[in-house]
């Protein structure tokens, strides 16, 4: 058959009604620091499916909407925040286990965001209401959202391996002891002073000084200064974790 007509008679035979339909949503793990540890922000679930329970925020995709205009959109109404273009969003992955949802057949597109210094949420849609929560405190959450939420903070923690990304948890001028913090609140983990600073420094454009700039740390000595993110978004070497709970960097 030539090209042309078997397209055209695929075209015929294709039914689109042939196949049992399924909504496509979006679900965002918001993470950021607060009180120096790491929080999540869940909403309460206002309506059926797990009415009462916590959850991630997200929502069903828009019939004109693509899955990462839906996660700012969502993050917009879940945060009150007016602008999230300049915010770290990245795609996660997937999770299309069909009976992820009990409505029905539910693929989920899943993202992670890091929020620096964000504000009191206020809960969107068929939410009750919106919290920011300790990572260790959300447990037990509606659908699959557990699995979601351990692989984002999986995939963030592997990122600050090898990639600036720990800059994203920081306000737009930060000291390297509050970059530290970033590392060791996502790590779970201590790590050594002089080495941390000695690797970010060596670091070819990870972080550039603020030039007259200080913060005083409520610490004796004198001010510490101030950095902000440089323009390189990969770490040569990397800044690997430590092999065990306590071990310096």
């Amino acid at each position: 058959m030539h090209a042309y007509d078997k397209q055209a008679y695929d075209k015929q035979a294709y039914d689109k009604y042939g196949y049992e339909p399924f909504a496509v949503t979006v679900d965002l793990a918001v993470l950021t620091l607060r009180a120096g540890a790491l929080h999540v922000l869940l909403v309460e679930r206002g309506e059926e499916p797990y009415a009462g329970r916590w959850a991630l925020p997200g929502g069903f995709l828009l019939p004109a909407e693509s899955a990462e205009a839906a996660a700012r959109r969502e993050l917009a109404e879940e945060t009150g925040l007016a602008d999230v273009t300049g915010l770290h969003l990245e795609q996660l992955r997937t999770y299309s286990d069909p009976g992820r949802d009990p409505r029905m057949r539910v693929v989920s597109v899943a993202f992670a965001c890091l929020l620096p210094d964000p504000p009191d949420p206020r809960g969107g849609g068929d939410a009750a209401q919106a919290r920011w929560t300790p990572y260790g405190e959300a447990r037990g959450l509606a659908f699959d959202h557990d699995r979601i939420l351990a692989d984002a903070r999986e995939r963030v923690g592997a990122k600050l391996e090898y990639s600036c990304l720990a800059t994203a948890f920081c306000p737009p001028e930060f000291t390297l002891g509050e970059l530290q913090r970033v590392y060791e609140t996502v790590w779970g983990t201590a790590l050594d002073r002089p080495n941390f600073r000695r690797k970010v420094l060596a670091s070819p454009g990870f972080v550039e000084p603020v030039p007259g700039a200080a913060r005083l740390t409520g610490g004796r000595g004198k001010p510490a200064a101030l950095y902000r993110a440089g323009p390189a978004t990969a770490l040569h070497p990397p800044l690997l974790r430590a092999p065990r709970e306590g071990h310096p960097v």
